[in-house]
């Protein structure tokens, strides 16, 4: 059996959108890959279109031109599928979502392929383990299906087979983490997986709320937008997915699962009609003159819970099944479909309770398809109804007694360090305003913690650190909103420097603009050898706002201050730690470790003398030197008398580790 460690070439069978994306993400992985399909024009249209990407990625700084050069002279595009698979360590087929087609194509494979090779089959709908049925080495075959475009989505949703192994599994969970992505694994092989068999019942219950007249179409889709905060209104998902193809994706899946809500009569109408969004230029909206743009205000009156209630149920079954556990779910439906919260966590903060009474008014109405799941009904009978009970679908410590709920970061607490997570992957843990609350709020309540002596920030996913301000928030804003939101976070970050405990910045990919100050702002940055470090808020007509001009030139000096400023430039972590921007750099898979490690060394010191040497550089690096020299002296001489002093000086002369206390 091939191992993460082993691989060394990959092949793509389809040369088309998801083909081609895969293709460019395996070869800029390191991995030697060959793109296949069935006549050349097909294939140098391919390997022209990774070109393009390679470059435009080279051009915006997101990878430098060397590495770009580098994929390039990795890749190479055939016809001819015995030479596309021979020596091949791991297979990835992205050929037409066509049963018929798979099966015939996995027959091939089964005879051409390395028999150590691992088939991935990058699909949304079709059953792994029927696909896998026509080959004798079903144990080899999983599903990984990635999200368009997949040079750009970060999630890669793994589905185990029937028969899938756990080193199948493993495998292809680490080589998608090598390529950047986030993972996900449907650990069974049900109709939808995770992310569509979530997105199929809001398709469906916004079209029954239509269907009933309970809501124009408007009036859901600016609800969505602009109350749930969805990326775009579920029937512009609609029309940008094609509403044929939801079409034929409800029908597969209710063949192969009779719960399911099946095609809906407002999408086969349209369909019927021929009316299938943006590529025919017409669906829901008009697509003519470009992107429609989804009104505001006439989906105040709307309430859109209710829609998400048959969701929830379906999540909900997902885990009572052992299919996905919450998490999965909500990193799926946040890294996947861009929801700005994850589905439990939404039932979480509204209360199971009140979806399991919407469900039950559902069902008294329409039928039996809003059957409470036994989970929820169980949870709610347990008193387990979300954030206002302290527990639901995850705990929340803070909201029995400590007062706050946490809503845009996961703090942790594991003396003697603790860890607060930005937790908006889907937007690259961009700054909210909960998410400067919740760091001001992880202050106040470390503050006075004598278990925690160190503090460490780091990102959700593997993508970002904090890739600066939510630019989506910018909209209708006025000068006194951006000086207020800008002295917001300069009192957060102006607390952190006088936070009486070291902080680790954890950054583990991009730290642009906010992100960066922020990162300042903390005693040390340890990075990850992948990540991107720069102020770009020129580009947007702007300049940094959180203490970016000030303290830049403080870490790489004036000169490199302001050509990272002026010129917007992005730099890579060699770079940065060049100039003295971060401390260290590590490689990825020895991150979260290393971060560790680093924090126990930091934590086993005194607590008292590193809160004042601390002090001493941040204040006395800002006044002339006589007055920091005299900083430093008093601050020397408070350190003098303390028990840890005696407890250093002891153990130095006795030659042992000495044991702080703090006092």
């Amino acid at each position: 059996m091939v191992k993460i460690g082993e691989v060394k070439k990959v092949a793509v069978l389809g040369a088309g959108i998801m083909g081609h994306g895969i293709a460019e993400l395996a070869a800029l992985a390191g991995y030697q890959t060959t793109l296949r399909d069935i006549n050349q024009e097909l294939v140098d249209k391919g390997m022209e279109n990774i070109k393009k990407s390679l470059d435009k990625f080279a051009e915006k700084k997101r990878i430098s031109k060397e590495m770009a050069d580098q994929s390039w002279s990795r890749l190479k595009g055939v016809v001819d599928l015995d030479k596309a698979v021979k020596d091949t360590d791991f297979i990835v087929e992205a050929v037409p979502e066509v049963m018929d087609l798979k099966k015939q194509v996995y027959k091939e494979l089964d005879k051409k392929a390395p028999k150590h090779a691992i088939l991935a089959t990058n699909t949304s709908t079709l059953p792994i383990s029927e696909i896998a049925s026509a080959t004798s080495r079903p144990e080899k075959v999983i599903g990984m299906h990635f999200f368009n475009p997949p040079p750009l989505m970060p999630l890669v949703e793994i589905i185990r087979g029937d028969k899938t192994d756990n080193e199948t599994t493993q495998t292809t969970a680490e080589m998608s983490k090598k390529m950047g992505k986030q993972v996900v694994i449907c650990r069974k092989d049900v109709p939808g997986f995770i992310v569509n068999r979530l997105l199929g019942p809001l398709l469906a219950e916004a079209a029954r709320t239509v269907e009933r007249g309970e809501a124009k179409v408007e009036e859901i889709d600016s609800a969505l937008a602009y109350k749930i905060g969805l990326p775009m209104g579920i029937f512009l998902v609609a029309d940008y997915s094609g509403i044929d193809t939801i079409v034929k994706a409800s029908e597969e899946t209710k063949k192969r699962d009779p719960q399911a809500p099946g095609p809906q009569k407002l999408f086969a109408e349209k369909a019927k009609k021929g009316e299938f969004g943006w590529k025919s230029g017409k669906g829901f909206y008009d697509w003519s003159k470009g992107r429609p743009t989804i009104p505001t205000g006439v989906g105040d009156k709307f309430d859109p819970i209710p829609l998400f209630a048959p969701v929830i149920n379906a999540a909900a079954w997902l885990i009572r099944n052992d299919v996905a556990d919450p998490k999965d779910i909500d990193v799926g439906v946040k890294l996947g479909l861009g929801y700005p919260k994850g589905l439990c966590e939404m039932a979480d903060e509204w209360g199971i309770d009140k979806i399991v009474n919407i469900l039950k008014d559902k069902q008294a109405k329409y039928g039996e398809y809003y059957t409470p799941d036994q989970l929820l009904t169980k949870t709610v009978s347990e008193g387990k109804t979300g954030v206002k009970a302290g527990e639901g679908f995850y705990e929340y410590a803070a909201a029995a007694g400590a007062g706050w709920t946490y809503k845009a970061t996961i703090f942790k607490r594991e003396p003697p360090f603790a860890w607060l997570t930005f937790n908006r992957p889907q937007r690259l843990n961009s700054i909210s305003p909960e998410l400067t609350m919740d760091l001001d709020h992880c202050l106040d309540e470390l503050w006075n913690d004598e278990e925690v002596k160190v503090l460490i920030l780091t990102g959700a996913g593997d993508r970002a650190f904090c890739a600066g301000a939510d630019i989506s928030g910018f909209k209708g804003g006025t000068p006194n909103m951006a000086f207020e939101v800008t002295r917001r976070l300069q009192t957060v970050t102006t607390k952190m420097e006088k936070f009486p405990k070291p902080i680790i910045a954890a950054i583990n990919g991009f730290a642009l603009g906010g992100g960066l100050e922020i990162a300042m702002a903390c005693d040390f940055r340890l990075a990850v050898e992948s990540a991107t470090f720069g102020q770009p808020e020129i580009m947007l007509g702007i300049m940094p706002g959180a203490g970016g001009t000030q303290r830049l030139s403080k870490y790489v000096g004036l000169g490199r201050a302001k050509e990272m400023i002026m010129l917007g430039d992005r730099i890579n972590a060699e770079e940065a730690q060049r100039i003295g921007l971060i401390n260290r750099a590590f490689p990825a898979d020895k991150f979260e470790q290393e971060v560790k490690t680093f924090a126990m060394r930091v934590a086993a010191g005194p607590p008292i003398a590193l809160k004042m040497a601390k002090y001493a550089v941040n204040y006395g690096t800002e006044v002339p030197l006589d007055i920091g020299l005299i900083l430093e002296s008093g601050l020397f001489g408070v350190l003098f008398g303390t028990e840890d002093m005696v407890e250093g000086t002891t153990a130095f002369l006795e030659k042992r580790f000495p044991k702080f206390k703090g006092k």
